[in-house]
């Protein structure tokens, strides 16, 4: 019975392999196609036949696929069935589940973040709790996608929960209804001093527009004369939201974006189809070394239309359009389809993926970096993402302060504040003492190893080498350990020097953890570096800097 159902799958992926590939516009490989088809089931074949272990033909599949996918780009993924909530998570930001984000914090299943009026916050659940059992079955330290997994699902199911609460010595059983969730694309928005509008624009699926839209007339209702889009830290996502965002600031029939694939329907141009919300109001877009691919269309098709003044670090450089496909047997696969340019000609892609070396992506060559002109004839490059017309100086310890956001610093210092402060004051007036933050630095400090843990690697692997040995000098183990001591204590020095960057991000994750994200991003406003210098831009050069140079100096 196993060989015949070997035999029937490989004669079914042959079939598929030549009707997939018989039209004559499918492929200029032909050949290669089906030879490499034939290959790859004929390994398949031999493998589910003679391998002395049990093999499952779809772990081996999907090895064989991921594999293969890989070789490509990071944007190109293939989704099995039971994947399917991640792929539509992508396109409409919607998913079936409790309502909040989970994550391994000292190797224990933690809440980061509850969504307000969701399942979770409506049972109880709050950021800082840990997650001890799913359904009777103990998760401690089990792996995130098994996590995600068991909190995801059907919409109207119930989940039970038994969870360490913050404050409390016994533990909680909590029965949670699943739900449909989505979380908005804009999570906050305000008004501004000097009548400036605020939209911080977190993703763009399929209400992205949507969203930035009623924003924006809410805003205009308050008195808004101005605007800043806020952009940093947002991945991308649909390209038609990018475009339609774009099109409620310059006039109907102007060209938004346009790509170039493979196919005949991938080579089009994308102009705005509607009419604009406004094309007077001034202007500014955010962006960071995380805005990519949707973000960098917005803020590159503004700036090559001098439409916008650009504020802060160069962007991630994704110049690359995606489109998810239905597979067989309910899989999806997203798959790279074209290269996206601005207005004025550019891709901004930044690394290669056709020349890797390595196994690695190359960087665009910078003597192949080109020249291109917005509307007023500014000079903007290609191949290295989108550089702002205000550059915003990178912090020089920016490296410490990415490893206490990524090893969760900030939201461990978080969940001990709250331990012993029942309350704090609402956002946008919340401040940590100096006594709070001396606490913060000691608590690092105790904590060095895992917040940053680069700077203990080497000495990790010496004493891994040392316990190996069975005679080894005393004297070497107790200089690693003053060594250690000696990176703590540089540790609460960096810290210490460090107080004015840090103390914002200290403040809003406090914040975060008492009320939503909404109010952690109103909190992180009150000291905003970049909302301070757009304020200056709108005050001192707004028109200066859109306006290009001299006639006599344009090209």
């Amino acid at each position: 019975m196993k060989i015949l159902k070997t035999s029937l799958l490989f004669l079914l992926l042959s079939f598929n392999a030549f009707s997939s590939f018989a039209q004559p516009s499918a492929s200029t490989n032909y050949f290669e196609v089906v030879k490499n088809l034939e290959i790859f089931t004929d390994v398949f074949r031999q493998l589910d036949l003679l391998y002395v272990e049990e093999a499952t033909p779809g772990n081996l599949v999907n090895t064989a696929l991921n594999g293969m996918l890989a070789s490509l780009d990071p944007y190109t993924v293939y989704y099995p069935e039971s994947r399917i909530e991640d792929a539509m998570y992508l396109q409409t930001g919607m998913y079936g589940g409790v309502g909040a984000r989970v994550d391994l914090v000292g190797g224990r299943n933690t809440v980061l973040e509850v969504f307000e009026s969701f399942p979770a916050y409506k049972s109880g659940l709050r950021a800082g709790d840990i997650i001890t059992h799913i359904n009777g079955k103990l998760i401690d330290g089990i792996d995130l996608d098994n996590l995600e997994d068991g909190l995801t699902g059907t919409p109207g199911s119930v989940v039970n929960l038994t969870v360490l609460q913050l404050g409390k010595s016994a533990a909680s059983e909590l029965a949670v209804t699943r739900e449909s969730i989505k979380t908005p694309d804009v999570p906050h928005f305000q008004l501004l001093e000097n009548n400036v509008g605020y939209i911080k624009l977190d993703e763009f699926t399929q209400t992205a527009s949507e969203d930035v839209k009623n924003s924006f007339n809410t805003l205009k209702g308050k008195g808004m004369n101005k605007l800043i889009l806020d952009l940093r830290g947002n991945g991308g996502g649909l390209l038609n939201e990018a475009v339609k965002i774009v099109n409620f600031f310059v006039p109907k029939g102007t060209e938004i974006t346009r790509t170039m694939g493979k196919t005949e329907s991938w080579k089009q141009v994308y102009v705005a189809q509607y009419e604009p919300l406004d094309l007077n109001i001034p202007l500014v877009v955010l962006v960071d070394e995380m805005s990519a691919s949707a973000s960098e269309i917005v803020s590159g098709s503004l700036q090559d239309l001098d439409r916008a003044v650009i504020v802060g670090v160069p962007s991630f450089g994704k110049g690359l359009v995606q489109q998810t496909l239905d597979l067989s047997y309910n899989a999806k696969m997203k798959v790279t389809v074209a290269k996206y340019y601005t207005p004025s000609g550019r891709c901004i892609q930044k690394l290669d993926y056709g020349n890797k070396k390595d196994g690695h992506a190359t960087q665009i060559d910078t003597t192949q970096i080109r020249t291109f002109y917005t509307t007023h004839g500014r000079p903007v490059k290609d191949g290295s993402g989108i550089y702002p017309d205000v550059l915003m100086t990178a912090s020089t310890s920016k490296e410490i302060l990415a490893q206490l956001q990524k090893n969760f610093a900030y939201f461990r210092f978080g969940v001990e504040f709250k331990k012993t402060h029942p309350s704090i004051d609402s956002a946008g007036s919340f401040k940590i003492s100096q006594n709070d933050y001396n606490e913060f630095v000691q608590f690092a400090k105790k904590n060095a190893k895992d917040f940053v843990p680069s700077w203990f690697e080497h000495i990790e692997k010496l004493e891994k080498e040392l316990a190996s040995q069975t005679a080894v000098n005393a004297n070497l183990k107790d200089q690693l350990n003053n060594l250690q001591n000696g990176i703590s204590s540089a540790l609460e020095s960096s810290l210490t020097q460090l107080q004015t960057e840090i103390t914002p991000k200290l403040e809003s994750k406090i914040v975060e953890m008492y009320y939503f994200r909404s109010a952690a991003i109103k909190q992180s406003l009150t000291n905003d570096p970049l909302i301070r210098a757009s304020q200056e831009v709108f005050q001192k050069n707004y028109s200066t800097i859109l306006a290009g140079p001299a006639d006599s100096e344009k090209k």
